[in-house]
């Protein structure tokens, strides 16, 4: 007879796992689609749209940057950087969430050991008729199942691979903020040793100028005021000298930490020698798509908010799980290894969510509006990043343009100087022409060096705004 049973629970058993599977192509889950992005082309703001379908984002920062040093700063900060350790721990992170989706389509199994001691009451309803106690040991297993009948299953495991290639895009931005950090931090280290350099010639010419300038009070061809003008002077000069070495100092500090390591001198070349190279092409803006790894992880944040949306959707339909305990039990501990205490418990349930305080659609409304908030933040980044490109490639522009007159700037005043001071000399020119040229021709030529850094700054913004840095 029971032999019986148990086989029409078998076919039972069987025929609903035959629906199980069959209803499992019937999936609610709908699949990923990216949205349509108006105005693609429209991102950067310029007269003559890319049309190139290679971007200088492609190109390796090894090849971008010709300094044997600063590509030397750039491979140890990748390396040693703390925001990059950080990040490669994120990615540990999700690649564990990512591991238990995976295992989402497996069945769970337990192991349970018991021992029970019962007193029984003799008020009881078994007291009354059984005096003494009740032991009994169990020795079993436990496995259970749910059939992915709607796609929850497999929504979920997808939208713990969105994480973790959100990580994957999260790792390769901080790649590409650190190569541009650390170009940017060394061309100003550069910039301000050759202001510093300026700034001591100009100390050593004002020097001899207070020199010249007493003789001159001497023959009387000039008066104590010129002498305490020219001495001011020459004190601001040695002031300016000791903020760029201030300034120095810090920038090699910041240096450091990037490197990821305590504040040291840091070892460079000169602003002369730096040259980029690379032909700036921006490449088609659908690109950014592909470049950009800020755009990257805000699209793979929309995914895994489309993924969670479909399960928190499968969660209105019914669930289907098969569970299974077998083991051995007994009343005595010298019989449990016996065939006699076998046992097992076969079921199969579908269930039906009906009333349940309104969490599962308030979960749903969430994830939708979770979903939405995500759509909005890729379309932002999609137009910050083309925002950048456009701002990086204007002033590319502008200070390429502005540092041939900056350079005009610098010869028409050394002239000036050098003509004021011949006249001074001479008796036929003022004292303040020769302070007003002299300072503003010291100004011009800080201005030459800091059009110059802005020249290479522009570069490397364009290269990270375009996603550049990480590949």
């Amino acid at each position: 007879m029971t032999s019986i049973i148990k086989h029409k629970f078998s076919g039972k058993l069987i025929l609903l796992v035959a629906v199980s599977l069959t209803l499992q192509s019937c999936f609610v889950a709908k699949n990923y689609e990216r949205p349509k992005l108006e105005d693609t082309q429209n991102l950067y703001r310029t007269d003559n749209l890319p049309s190139d379908s290679v971007s200088m984002a492609n190109v390796s920062w090894k090849s971008l940057f010709s300094d044997p040093y600063l590509d030397q700063y750039i491979e140890e900060g990748l390396k040693n950087n703390i925001d990059i350790r950080i990040a490669i721990q994120q990615i540990v992170t999700a690649e564990a969430y990512l591991k238990q989706g995976k295992a989402g389509f497996l069945p769970t199994l337990n192991l349970k050991g018991t021992a029970s001691h019962q007193e029984l009451s003799e008020n009881s309803q078994f007291g009354s008729i059984f005096n003494g106690s009740i032991e009994q040991f169990e020795l079993s297993s436990n496995l259970s199942w749910e059939a992915d009948i709607w796609g929850k299953i497999r929504s979920n495991k997808r939208a713990y691979n969105a994480s973790y290639l959100q990580s994957v895009a999260a790792h390769q931005a901080v790649k590409t903020k650190l190569v541009s950090s650390i170009a940017t931090t060394y061309y100003q280290l550069v910039a301000l040793d050759a202001q510093l350099e300026i700034t001591k010639q100009t100390i050593k010419n004002r020097e001899n100028s207070v020199e010249t300038i007493k003789s001159l009070k001497d023959a009387g061809q000039v008066t104590q005021v010129a002498v305490d003008q020219n001495i001011a002077q020459y004190n601001n000069a040695k002031a300016l000298q000791v903020d760029l070495e201030t300034a120095i100092f810090k920038t090699e500090n910041a240096l450091s930490i990037l490197l990821g390591k305590p504040a040291q001198n840091i070892e460079r070349s000169s602003l002369d020698s730096q040259h980029i190279d690379t032909d700036i092409k921006l490449g088609v803006p659908a690109l950014l798509l592909s470049n950009r790894p800020d755009v990257k992880s805000a699209e793979y944040g929309l995914i895994q908010s489309f993924e969670l949306t479909n399960v928190a959707r499968s969660n209105f339909y019914p669930s289907l799980t098969l569970t299974a305990t077998g083991g051995l039990q007994s009343l005595e501990l010298n019989k449990l290894l016996n065939t006699n205490s076998l046992f097992t418990n076969l079921v199969g349930g579908l269930t039906q969510p009906i009333f349940n305080q309104r969490k599962i659609k308030t979960q749903f409304e969430v994830a939708k509006a979770q979903q939405e908030q995500s759509l909005l933040k890729f379309k932002k980044a999609l137009l910050v990043a083309g925002n950048e490109v456009s701002n990086a490639l204007y002033g590319y522009n502008a200070e390429t343009q502005k540092f041939e007159y900056r350079q005009k700037e610098v010869q028409a005043l050394r002239n000036a100087e050098s003509n004021s001071e011949e006249l001074l000399k001479n008796g036929y020119a003022n004292y303040l022409d020769l302070l007003t040229a002299r300072q503003s021709a010291l100004s011009a030529e800080l201005n030459v060096i800091d059009s110059k850094l802005q020249q290479l700054l522009t570069v490397v913004n364009l290269y990270e705004a375009l996603g550049g840095g990480w590949n």
